[in-house]
């Protein structure tokens, strides 16, 4: 192994050697792509400044892609004679992988679920058992034929109704982390006709089995700021939006608490957090707001038996503490103290 380091240091000096040497002399010939100067004023805060280049934020400009083909013409021109050396460096980091690989088993609702790896396969097979680890494997998602003729290809989100008869799952093909949602029937293997198109990917069931719950993004920003419920065999164009965070400093998700029994809106920022709640048994009712944003008070919640559990930074807390409340007084004046603040004590998980 000690042998292989030096080999691998003394062929990387050798290659950055050559390339320097290399590099002066097709400098001369080769010359890089310039970006045009555009004066642009931009102002927030009443501060202004001034970006040359801010033009180059069009994505479906053709200027725009045709500089950026230039860039890459020219990053190929000038890292041609390291091809085979980057080939080399490759193969022996891949080597170092084990490319059939398993994740842990988890047992979820009946099931054991897997994600595996097979050797010489770049993208991961999905799986699950029912009950017993020595049942017979179901193939949820094989990644590997699903990213067949795409040149990116992500499967993020996966989520099983709670009767396990359906998986929703969100594709992006692009590399934006804009992806779509479908179903698939786990029974016929068939994919559904519901189609929902640039969102997050990640879904949530209520527990009729047939309402998702999901988020959307600003198509500018790609902050999600959107909630909107969806039924199965429905166009997503007719889908409700359940919630909208108008504030662009925080961030929204959608989730079910692991007791099964309600769905929860999360409303982030650095420093606030506010959660939205609803019986995921009732998904045509309205979220209850938990305890109102205040500005500098972050928590987190957590459902069991008849209670909230809590951890928070409110009453100075800045180590956090865990608190519990009923989950039908939720609001901050009932919350007492399960896990006291401790000064050298960071307490980050339940």
């Amino acid at each position: 192994m000690k042998n292989r380091i030096i080999l691998s240091c003394l062929c990387l000096i050798f290659a950055t050697s050559y390339s320097q040497t290399a590099l002066k002399t097709m400098s001369k010939n080769i010359q890089p792509p310039i970006a045009k100067k555009i004066a642009k004023t931009l102002e927030k805060h009443g501060d202004k400044r001034n970006d040359d280049y801010f033009w180059l934020n069009d994505r479906e400009n053709a200027e725009v892609i045709d500089y950026l083909n230039k860039e890459n013409e020219y990053y190929e021109q000038m890292t041609a004679h390291t091809k085979e050396f980057q080939k080399q460096l490759f193969e022996e980091m891949k080597a170092r992988i084990k490319e059939d690989d398993s994740s842990v088993p988890y047992f979820f609702n009946g099931y054991w679920y897997i994600t595996r790896f097979e050797t010489g396969k770049d993208y991961p097979i999905y799986s699950r058992k029912k009950e017993s680890l020595t049942a017979e494997e179901e193939i949820l998602f094989d990644c590997n034929e699903m990213a067949e003729g795409h040149s990116y290809f992500q499967l993020g989100g996966m989520s099983i109704s709670p009767d396990n008869k359906f998986a929703s799952f969100g594709v992006d093909v692009v590399g934006r982390r804009i992806y779509t949602i479908q179903v698939k029937d786990l029974k016929t293997g068939k994919i559904l006709s519901d189609k929902i198109e640039n969102v997050t990917g990640g879904s949530t069931w209520a527990n009729d089995n047939k309402t998702l719950f999901y988020t959307k993004q600003d198509i500018k920003t790609l902050r999600s700021d959107k909630v909107y419920k969806h039924k199965l065999g429905t166009e997503a164009s007719s889908d409700f939006l359940v919630y909208h965070e108008k504030d662009d400093t925080f961030n929204v998700g959608v989730s079910k608490e692991k007791s099964r029994k309600y769905i929860v809106i999360t409303s982030s920022s650095t420093l606030t957090t506010e959660f939205r709640t609803l019986l995921a048994d009732n998904p045509e009712g309205e979220f209850k707001v938990f305890q109102k944003r205040v500005r500098g008070l972050e928590y987190d919640i957590s459902h069991y038996g008849d209670s909230f559990y809590i951890l928070t930074n409110k009453d100075k807390a800045t180590n956090f503490k865990l608190m519990k409340t009923p989950e039908n007084a939720t609001e901050k004046k009932n919350w007492k103290d399960l896990i006291p603040h401790r000064d050298d004590v960071l307490l980050e998980e339940i």
